[in-house]
């Protein structure tokens, strides 16, 4: 339960709404003592005039007709303020809700890579989604249902002490077994719960994992595999469930037989009291048996808010795990400042934490503001990890990188980010319409820098081809496009947001080299004051550069300009004689 602390900022920020929804019920609780009272009141009248102490029939119906009119009058108030009060309670419930989506929502957005390397997307979005309903029905029907079973038990038994304090005693023997029960099966609700939310992440990650490579699966036919997979999966989760259930089916059975023993001894109890003239009023058992059916309904709701609690509680740590991750990216500026664009690495190595793997071993190399930098290599030598490093989507293990002379880590967070134009390797595109997702890097930008963003990246020719143009709403991840088409709408977005500093990695790769000439042409020309630095394979985007350095293995192999690469006869002159014979042929 301490789980569900987390959840107090929230009760004191709706404090007023709360305290005015338990005002109403107890308000609403109060007025429902009224038909009892009035119906024992109606019962002593009737046996009066059977036993002829009233003779006056007239009399009797008059009093009976008020008393039904009383019973009437407060239980539509007792409605009303029923409605007022599930209002105030469930409004607050989703406002808590919004609240706390919100807060995970910010959370997962503050925390680094590592993170999402670590944590799967199913399970991510299980907990703000499922988990999250799962504690609104704590801060909702629990809290509310509970604030109207502890009204009413008060109330009512109150109301039973006053009348028959030694009836009340007999009524209320069951309790305390109850309470030993509901603490037995509370327990074991709560890590039955645990263990269904932890399945229900499981299926979500696989079935997301399988929608979003539904081409592999259907490429290598093993759609069967898949599904025989799934279905165990779900037997899992089905069997959890109804482990579960079986356990909360407990309750209500319970809850009604012990209401039912209360009932046989208020009839057994109260009719011996009544025959030894220990109660005078046969209304007495009357509204002492309509007091135990109303309490009939808060005792079995007992079991049910428990087991909402419970299930809250193991939803709420769930979250909590999250929430109290610190991200290892962390803001330690709150001066706003302009980012002009020179970057330098000084001896700069570093070591991925979720793998061990070292991508680059003491790098040192500088850019001046303006300049383009080529970065070249083998397959996992470490070039994207470089642009991962000034995009400070990670700080390195040793060594420092600076921009403009100052550490990343001493720049504002927000300043460098914004200053940055990055078009990563695997273009991510949202399922919008291509307009937005260009719009993406300036969500100010008007129709027309939408569309020369385009033309600048070679693909406006491609969209005038679609139905709906610039309107044209893209598939999941952009798969209504081709590899090179998401590559030039990923272009388009960096170039719109006209950054300071411009990072491409290997982005042309899916384009042919017409194409990618015209394209790095056209950047050239946008971006001459401007810091760029290319990843790329191919000599004929990196020989332009100002300056080239040659990655293996994480270090580096050669650097230059093209020139002085040429004149090495390394690594890069037998690339570029290669590339060159593939192209003359």
């Amino acid at each position: 339960m301490k789980e569900l602390k987390y959840l107090n900022k929230f009760f004191i920020k709706y404090k007023w709404q709360l305290i005015l929804g338990f005002v109403i019920t107890v308000a609403a609780r109060i007025f429902t003592l009224f038909t009892p009272r009035f119906i024992g009141k109606s019962t002593d009248v009737i046996k009066a005039w059977s036993d002829g102490e009233i003779t006056d029939a007239s009399a009797v119906q008059s009093e009976l007709l008020f008393n039904i009119g009383v019973i009437i009058a407060t239980a539509a108030l007792s409605a009303v303020l029923t409605f007022f009060m599930r209002q105030t309670f469930i409004v607050v419930s989703r406002q808590i809700e919004y609240d706390l989506k919100n807060e995970i929502y910010e959370q997962y957005q503050k925390l680094s890579l590592n993170f999402y390397k670590k944590n799967r997307t199913g399970d991510l979005m299980n907990r703000i989604s499922e988990d999250v309903s799962k504690v609104r029905m704590y801060v909702g029907p629990a809290l509310m249902y509970g604030v109207m079973t502890f009204t009413l038990f008060v109330v009512v038994v109150s109301y039973m002490i006053s009348t028959a304090p030694i009836l009340t005693l007999y009524t209320l023997i069951p309790l305390p077994i109850l309470s030993v029960a509901i603490y037995k099966l509370s327990v074991a609700i709560n890590k039955r719960s645990t263990i269904v939310q932890q399945i229900l992440s499981s299926l979500n990650t696989f079935t997301q994992e399988s929608f979003s490579g539904v081409s592999v699966i259907k490429s290598y036919g093993i759609e069967p595999q898949v599904s025989s997979d799934f279905e165990i999966m779900s037997n899992d989760s089905r069997q959890k469930n109804i482990n579960l259930v079986k356990v909360q089916a407990f309750f209500f059975p319970l809850m009604v037989l012990l209401i039912g023993v209360s009932n046989l001894l208020v009839i057994y109890i109260g009719g011996t009291r009544y025959i030894d003239g220990e109660i005078e009023s046969l209304g007495v058992i009357v509204e002492f048996l309509l007091y135990v059916n109303m309490l009939t309904w808060p005792v079995a709701s007992v079991g049910w808010i428990t087991s909402m609690v419970q299930q809250s509680a193991a939803s709420q740590k769930r979250i909590n795990e999250f929430l109290s991750q610190e991200p290892s990216i962390k803001n330690y500026s709150n001066l706003k400042e302009e980012i002009k664009g020179g970057i330098e690495f000084k001896n700069v190595s570093f070591t991925y934490e979720d793998t061990n793997i070292t991508a680059l071993k003491n790098i040192s190399f500088e850019v001046k503001t303006g300049e383009t930098l080529a970065i070249m290599g083998k397959t996992g030598s470490g070039k994207s990890t470089i642009l991962e490093l000034i995009g400070r989507l990670y700080d390195p293990t040793q060594g420092k990188v600076l921009i403009d002379g100052k550490p990343t880590d001493a720049i504002n967070l927000e300043s460098l980010r914004k200053s940055i134009g990055y078009v990563p390797q695997d273009a991510f595109l949202f399922s919008e319409s291509i307009a937005n997702n260009i719009r993406f890097g300036n969500v100010e930008a008007t129709q027309d820098e939408v569309i020369e963003a385009a033309k600048n990246a070679a693909v406006h020719q491609n969209i005038m081809g679609f139905a709906k143009k610039y309107d044209t709403i893209l598939g999941e991840r952009g798969i209504t496009l081709s590899g090179g088409q998401k590559q030039r709408v990923s272009i388009a977005r960096a170039i719109i947001k006209n950054p300071r500093i411009v990072l491409f990695d290997d982005c042309l790769s899916a384009v042919d080299t017409e194409t990618e000439e015209e394209i790095f042409k056209k950047l050239q020309e946008i971006s001459s004051n401007k810091t760029a630095v290319v990843v790329s394979h191919r000599v004929s985007s990196a020989k332009s550069a100002d300056h080239i350095i040659i990655l293996d293995e994480g270090e580096i192999l050669e650097q230059g300009n093209h020139e002085d690469l040429i004149q090495q006869d390394g690594y890069y002159k037998k690339l570029y004689d290669k590339q060159l014979d593939q192209k003359e042929s």
